[in-house]
């Protein structure tokens, strides 16, 4: 199974700085939260959610780029 591309989900670096990352997931939860923007799909939350939980923790985060390199 293919790993997904968290830092292509949030729209930012794989150099990122972790504000920068926090600044990237709330611009983007506002954008395509379902209570905010009726149109939007419930996936693309979920994605966003499951990225940022990655990517804001340091630990996942050094964990999931061990994992890209493979």
């Amino acid at each position: 199974m293919a790993l997904p591309d968290y830092y292509v989900v949030l729209d930012v670096a794989p150099e990122a700085t972790s504000d920068e990352i926090k600044q990237a997931y709330r611009r983007l939860a506002r954008l395509y939260h379902p209570d905010l923007n009726k149109q939007t799909e419930d996936t693309r939350i979920k994605r966003l959610n499951e990225a940022y939980a990655i990517l804001g923790d340091p630990v996942r985060r050094i964990a999931y780029d061990i994992q890209r390199l493979e």
